[in-house]
């Protein structure tokens, strides 16, 4: 899944993280679940069903009564919102004229009728068959969001960008946990190559399902190796690496390491020169294709890191990283 928005932040919207579309006012031309499928919405002209045409994403009647319609999507986690991407790719006369973000911190699947709502983008034009592209700018962290589409049409894909909340206060600072992973809050912030798969999936929940849903970079034919940085959830100790590349057979990298830094990335103003120095956490280890390779004993001693830079040697690609250690109280 590609991030068109071309930021570090991860889609807080998306199935894999638990998030669902749990309300539609309307969803008679095409159903509300669409609207945050992870692939890329598709266009199929000879495609029909029995409503009439067939298409990718989320789409509600002509309304004839001067009202609007809403969709509510609960977010796989409680999160903090930096940007928000309304595609209306394929929708050309029937897509909305505009539409507006609301957002609420709720416990419960379906927010009840006297839900208070946080407008956080305002009612804005939006343009057929394109990413509409909304900044979002409030520090408050939000379960749910609310889509409300001006006065009616079709949405192919709705991206929520931003950060899990973790309340770590909660976590026992002696159990060990995966320090990388999505939903402990880790993120992905640059790789120097995402040719056929994301940075980001490396650390998603569960196991691959394909080759596609690892990180692969392109065949290297200059000098180095590939690499990407991601950030920790928490500072912490790491105690463990489990590198695995399933389904990676003919293209799995030859060797992979791994260096780490105790800085955050507000304080970096050139990564890519900068990381090539962070001292070495896990030396260059071989590895062999579609299987999962853990590393304990390898693993150098350090201080509490929040930074990792993940080198792919030369090239090549992995379907899963977990960093297991603790926190930094």
């Amino acid at each position: 899944m590609k991030n068109p928005l071309n930021t570090p932040w991860i889609n807080l919207a998306q199935p894999r993280l638990g998030a669902q579309a749990v309300f539609a006012t309307d969803d008679f031309f095409a159903p509300k679940e669409r609207l945050i499928l992870p692939e890329e919405p598709v266009f199929i002209p000879d495609k029909f069903d029995d409503n009439g045409k067939w298409m990718d994403g989320w789409e509600s009647r002509r309304r004839r009564d001067g009202g609007y319609d809403v969709c509510i999507v609960r977010l796989g986690q409680r999160g903090q919102i930096k940007s928000i991407d309304i595609d209306t790719a394929h929708f050309t006369g029937n897509f909305p004229s505009s539409a507006s973000i609301d957002a609420c911190l709720c416990g419960d699947v379906m927010p009840g009728a006297d839900e208070a709502w946080t407008q956080i983008s305002p009612q804005k034009e939006l343009q057929g068959n394109s990413h509409n592209r909304l900044a979002v700018k409030c520090d408050k962290a939000f379960s749910h969001v609310r889509l409300n589409i001006y006065p009616d049409g079709g949405v192919a894909r709705l991206r929520v960008y931003g950060r899990i909340d973790i309340d770590w206060s909660q976590i026992n600072p002696e159990k060990t946990i995966d320090l990388a992973a999505l939903e402990n809050g880790g993120r992905p912030i640059f790789a120097n190559d995402e040719h056929f798969g994301r940075l980001e999936n490396i650390i998603a929940p569960g196991r691959a399902i394909n080759m596609g849903d690892g990180w692969e970079t392109r065949r290297r034919r200059s000098p180095g190796n590939d690499w990407g940085i991601l950030e920790l959830g928490r500072a912490g100790v790491i105690e463990k690496v489990l590198i695995d590349t399933s389904y990676f057979k003919g293209n799995y990298p030859d060797t992979c390491s791994l260096q780490a830094s105790s800085g955050t990335i507000d304080h970096i103003e050139n990564l890519e020169e900068h990381s090539a120095s962070w001292p070495t956490l896990l030396p260059a280890q071989k590895l062999s294709m579609d299987r999962e390779h853990v590393f304990q004993t390898a693993i150098t001693s350090h201080d509490p890191v929040r930074l990792i830079r993940v080198n792919n040697i030369p090239d090549g690609g992995i379907a899963r990283l977990r960093l297991f250690g603790k926190i930094k109280p």
